[in-house]
């Protein structure tokens, strides 16, 4: 069956079917994958039932995956496996005052995978193992057209300016569990350009992940983070905006080069074991 590549929303998004992720993957379907992935930025593979094994070995075809830093997320089994997840390694629901839930609830905010990193993530490989029928929705902002929607004073605002992107920002937000010192010590602050170019398609966009944003070059922290919000709000538009209503077993992966997204909320009772990959970036920011 031949690759077959269908646009769900103006703004960004397609579906894939013709092919099975359990299989291997020719040079030539690698090289269609890619190329829809630059075109389209979210890729939603149906009816992909692989194990964490294969989603590993999948994520390779685009780049190598990620560790995570932190123990309270990543699979016990598999440190590939960021489990974004209510449910346990040991298959316990997690009540919402659990830390570790407190930490994956603000994934609800806008954000980008692993901005915090000196080289931030390529891209990211989400499985839907048990899906929400409550909510759970995954939304998606293609940061290239919000950039080239900007007015003018926003425009004028990013120009040649950088953003701090701190992961203990997580818990300032949550006000819960604090980073430990080795957690500390494993992420930085970093800074990266408001504006960047992508790598591949050479095309321009906004860089921001709010839940990680705390300060900009050249501006007071109140300042800073009134500029950070007024971006996210202006890119919180429809027009600009995917939404993903999940079904067991989709395969999602989106470039974290030019996106944004988040989780709509659900039933906090309700099962819901979401496993994700993060594809390392491919170097640093390239400036705008």
């Amino acid at each position: 069956m031949a690759l077959q590549v269908r646009s769900l929303n103006p703004a960004l998004g397609a579906a894939v079917t013709g092919v099975d992720f359990r299989e291997p993957l020719t040079p030539a379907i690698q090289a269609e994958l890619n190329a829809a992935w630059m075109a389209h930025l979210v890729l939603v593979f149906p009816d992909q039932p692989v194990t964490d094994a294969q989603h590993v070995t999948l994520t390779r075809v685009f780049g190598e995956p990620e560790i995570f830093h932190q123990d309270i997320i990543k699979s016990r089994s598999l440190p590939e496996i960021f489990r974004l997840s209510n449910v346990d390694d040991d298959g316990n629901l997690m009540p919402p005052a659990h830390p570790t839930m407190q930490q994956i609830n603000l994934a609800r905010r806008w954000h980008t995978d692993s901005s915090y990193r000196e080289n931030p993530a390529m891209g990211s490989m989400l499985h839907g193992v048990e899906v929400s029928r409550t909510g759970g929705l995954t939304c998606f902002i293609n940061l290239y057209d919000v950039y080239d929607a900007l007015p003018p004073h926003l425009r004028e605002a990013v120009h040649g300016r950088k953003a701090r992107h701190d992961f203990e920002q997580l818990s300032r937000l949550a006000a819960t569990r604090k980073l430990t010192d080795a957690e500390r010590k494993a992420m930085p602050p970093v800074w990266q350009p408001l504006v960047r170019r992508h790598p591949v398609t050479g095309r321009t966009s906004l860089y921001i992940s709010p839940i990680y944003n705390d300060a900009v070059t050249g501006m007071d922290d109140g300042d800073a983070v009134a500029l950070i919000e007024e971006l996210a709000e202006f890119a919180d538009q429809e027009r600009f905006i995917y939404r993903h209503e999940w079904e067991t077993d989709d395969i999602l992966i989106w470039d974290n080069r030019c996106t944004m997204h988040l989780v709509t909320p659900h039933d906090p009772m309700e099962r819901r074991v979401m496993h994700r990959t993060t594809i390392v970036g491919d170097g640093p920011v390239l400036p705008g």
